[in-house]
Order: structure tokens, then C-alpha cells, then sequence
């Protein structure tokens, strides 16, 4: 089987002289110089993903800002038309998930996503020139196919770059993208809403996301690259390095072949069925108060400048509260599971103040919705909880596949149901979005049991105690010669799971 993995040759004592990792003559990547090279690939690689990240999510949500600038109105939209509009969007990542992430495997991963962002930046664009229902239908359905390789894309960026340990904390950089294009969009849709020119101000808007994802995606061609091993901004011996840190502690190699055997064990793996369903769950939410946010604060008594302007909290409280997630998790061990029950626990608050509340308190239904956003450090906590947690380079990209069926099914559900007839309250949506964050508490809970139970278990069984949050130092001569295998989380004897 081809890899990319760690060299199995005699290690090069010539290397030191290239970079300034081994000056010293030392075998071991010492902490000092760990630092100084996860600060060398931090500064390239968490700007290259938090931008793209960033522009995923405006042209994603372009939806919800045209919806206040006239495009229901320009293409007579009625009834649950524009609801369709926003859930087709998930019916293309749906039934793409599963083929993109075949091509994790086969193309070098940077270009790979640096082709699908150009293409999904051309989509956009051609929002501009749609004149009906249908073509609008069409190019929600493309957008959405070519969109599905992001998420699951980074955060196998992610775990092919970074350990364990650091897995939240870059997770939840990228993904922070999500709130500073919430805070430009809504910057950019309230500018929009001062022109009054005879052209549609939703097209300028599609024009103008459509176009600068174009540029990006040159960006991300010559500069994202495609794993630790082809990295140029490293030297030979800094990118061994940054290929041993993450694989000392998951024995996981990007690989150029299918591995069947993986991925049969990953449909056998419970975690993987409890990833799938969990996302399912939080993405009904997030489903429809996403395409709806501009809707929702409108219909609180709000005239169409006032809404975009009372959505600017909304992202700027979910930026606060992925830092602080981020923060908390990294700061404090075994935490991430109890992290996500209190986020939803604040979130869940928010939601019942929306639903609960006179109709006339529009302030405190506003800031109940504002709350709801604290839900969004959810997913890049799922995310790095998979991300350490899955092993084995097929069986992650599998898993990662499966997570995005349940994003794509939730998100897709969402809208469904603010049902037009219920406007501007939506009760059906508020009743299911509690019982949502109601399912994902109690599913965060009993996962948390399983996996102390799964590590208390190996521990048992083989008679050691192996902490998964320890530090691993690098040995450069020695782990440089260690056998390039795959291994995935039950292959590895030496496996323990992070909560």
C-alpha cells in the first residue's frame, strides 16, 4: 500500500544543517523547538482555513441576507419555496458526502479542496443571473455538492497536522470563520440595503461572494498544502517532525488507497452511529435558524435595517463563545464532553426564551436568540472529538463522510419546520429546536460513560494505565524509523479515547 507517512530509511544526519530544529545536534524535538515549528505551520495554515472557512460560510448564508434584499419578492417565492431553496442546498452536500470523500484519498488533498472551492465560487456567482424557482433550485443543489468537502476536509487537515491535544483549539480557529463572516455579511447586506440603483441588491451580493471565493481559490492552490510530507514552507527534517507529532499518538498515515477492512470497521463502530445521529440532532437547529436569522429577528418587530443590524450580536457572542470553548477545553483535561452539555444547556435557555416569552418583550426574545448561537462551538468540538478519536486514515475519512450525512439530513430537515404559515412565530420550529438540544444532552452524557468505560476496559485488559492527553515527545532517530502502518483506533492496542 502506498503512504505518506513517516520514512522508514536511515534518518539523514545531514538534514540538521536545514533547519533550526536540530542546530544542536540533538535526536529529540525538545519543547522549545516543538513550539517554535507548531507556530511555523499555525501561522500558514490556520489563516489559509479560517478564511476559506469564512467564505463557505457567507456563500452559504447568502441565502438568508438576499431573503432581506429582495430575492423572494424578484422571483416570487411562495410558500415553502424558500424553504426549499435553503434545504436543497443539503440534498447536494448529501448525496456528495460520500464520493468527496473518496477524493481524500486519491488526490492530494490541498489541490483537491483548492478545485472545489474555485467551483463553488463559480456557482455563487451564477446566483446573480438566476431569474426563477427552478435555476434558483439548481444552483442551491450544485452549491451544495461543491461545498461538501470543506468540513470534513479541514478537519482532516487538522488531524493529519496537529495532536490530539491541539485538535480543539485549531478546530475551533478555523471554524471561528463562521462568526467573522457572520459580522461581515451582515455589514456588507446592511450597505447593500443603502443602494439604490435599478440592479437587484441580492445579485450584487451573489456577485460579489461569488467572486472573491474565485480569487481565494487561487490562493488556496498555491499555498494550502497537501500534507506535512510536500509542505515547501518546511525543510525536510521540520516536515518529518510534523508528520511524527500526530503519529505517535494515532499511528495514522494519509495513505492513496481505499482500505476496505477500515471501512467496514468503521460501519461496525458504534461512535461511528452515535457521530452521525448527534450531528443529525444539533444540525435541525442550526438548519433552520441559519436560512431563518434574518426572518426570525425580522419578525420580532423589527424593520429590515433594524434586522440586519440586531443580527450583529448573534455572531460576535458565537465568536466569544468558541474562544472560550476552545480555551476551557484546552485548559482543562477530560472536558470537551462536559463543555458541549453546558453550551447546550445556555443555548437551550435561549430557545425557550424565544419560544416562552410575550410577543411585545421583543428585546428579550432577541437576546433569548442571540443565546442560541452558543451552540455553534458544538461543532468544532465534534469535530476534534472525532478527529482524535477515529484512527486509521480510511476509517477517518469514512466517519468524517458520516458526520456530514447527518449535517446534510439536519440541516436539510431544519427548515422544514418554520412552516410560512406560522410566521413571524415559528412554534413548530422553537418546539422541535428544544427537543433537540434536549436529545443532544442526553447523548453527550451516556457517550461520555461509554468512552470511560472503553478506556477502562483497555486499561484493564492490558494491564497498564495509558493517559491519551499525556505529552508525547518527538524522537527524531527512532520514531523516524518506526514501520509505516495505518492503524485504526481498535487496531492500536496503545489507543485511548479523549473526552
Amino acid at each position: 500500500m502506498e503512504t505518506n507517512g513517516p520514512r522508514s530509511a536511515e534518518f539523514n544526519p545531514d538534514l540538521k544543517q536545514e533547519t533550526t530544529l536540530d542546530e544542536s545536534g540533538m535526536d529529540t524535538l525538545d519543547p522549545t523547538d516543538e513550539k517554535r515549528l507548531v507556530r511555523k505551520i499555525d501561522w500558514i495554515l490556520m489563516p489559509i482555513l479560517i478564511t476559506s472557512y469564512a467564505l463557505q460560510f457567507l456563500d452559504k448564508t447568502s441565502l438568508a441576507y438576499s431573503a432581506i434584499l429582495g430575492l423572494q419578492e424578484d422571483l416570487s417565492l411562495v410558500g415553502q419555496e424558500y424553504s426549499w431553496t435553503s434545504s436543497i442546498f443539503y440534498i447536494g452536500y448529501l448525496v456528495a458526502s460520500y464520493p468527496i470523500s473518496l477524493g481524500f484519498v486519491r488526490f492530494p488533498l490541498g489541490k483537491y479542496l483548492s478545485i472545489l472551492i474555485f467551483l463553488w465560487g463559480v456557482i455563487l456567482t451564477l446566483h446573480a443571473v438566476t431569474t426563477n424557482y427552478g435555476s434558483l433550485m439548481a444552483l442551491r443543489t450544485l452549491l451544495g455538492i461543491f461545498e461538501s468537502a470543506i468540513s470534513p476536509g479541514f478537519s482532516l487537515i487538522t488531524g493529519m497536522w496537529y495532536t490530539p491535544r491541539e485538535h480543539v483549539s485549531r478546530h475551533s480557529i478555523w471554524f471561528a470563520g463562521n462568526a467573522i463572516a457572520g459580522i461581515i455579511g451582515s455589514l456588507i447586506a446592511y450597505g447593500l440595503l443603502k443602494y439604490e440603483g435599478s440592479f437587484p441588491q441580492w445579485k450584487i451580493l451573489f456577485l460579489l461572494f461569488g467572486l472573491m471565493t474565485v480569487a481565494w481559490s487561487a490562493v488556496t492552490f498555491f499555498y494550502l498544502p497537501d500534507s506535512p510530507q510536500t509542505a515547501k514552507f518546511l525543510s525536510p527534517t521540520e516536515r518529518e517532525c510534523a508528520a511524527l507529532r500526530p503519529y505517535k499518538y494515532q499511528k495514522t498515515i494519509q495513505t492513496k488507497s481505499w482500505d476496505r477492512q477500515q471501512f467496514i470497521e468503521s460501519l461496525t463502530d458504534i461512535k461511528t452511529w452515535w457521530f452521525l445521529l448527534f450531528s443529525f440532532v444539533i444540525c435541525v437547529p442550526n438548519g433552520g435558524t441559519t436560512s431563518f436569522s434574518t426572518l426570525i429577528i425580522k419578525g420580532f418587530g423589527y424593520d429590515k435595517f433594524q434586522t440586519i443590524l440586531m443580527g450583529l450580536p448573534a455572531p460576535a457572542f458565537q465568536l466569544t463563545t468558541v474562544i472560550l470553548s476552545a480555551i476551557l477545553s484546552s485548559t482543562f483535561r477530560k472536558s470537551r464532553l462536559i463543555n458541549l452539555v453546558l453550551l447546550f444547556l445556555v443555548a437551550l435557555a435561549g430557545i425557550l426564551m424565544v419560544k416562552l416569552l410575550p410577543q411585545s418583550d421583543k428585546i428579550s426574545r432577541l437576546a433569548g436568540f442571540w443565546l442560541v448561537t452558543a451552540v455553534s462551538p458544538a461543532f468544532p468540538l465534534m469535530l476534534s472529538l472525532a478527529a482524535s478519536n477515529i484512527a486509521g486514515f480510511t476509517k477517518k475519512a469514512t466517519v468524517m463522510a458520516m458526520i456530514f450525512l447527518g449535517y446534510c439530513a439536519g440541516n436539510l430537515a431544519g427548515p422544514q419546520f418554520f412552516i410560512a404559515s406560522e410566521a413571524p412565530n415559528y412554534h413548530t420550529a422553537y418546539t422541535t429546536i428544544v427537543i433537540c438540544f434536549a436529545i443532544t444532552i442526553a447523548m453527550v452524557i451516556g457517550f461520555r460513560f461509554y468512552l470511560s468505560w472503553e478506556n477502562a476496559r483497555r486499561d484493564k485488559e492490558q494491564g497498564t494505565k495509558i493517559d491519551p492527553e499525556e505529552y508525547r515527545r518527538v524522537e527524531i532517530r527512532t520514531d523516524g524509523d518506526m514501520p509505516q502502518v495505518d492503524q485504526t483506533d481498535k487496531q492500536n492496542k496503545s489507543f485511548r479515547y479523549i473526552l
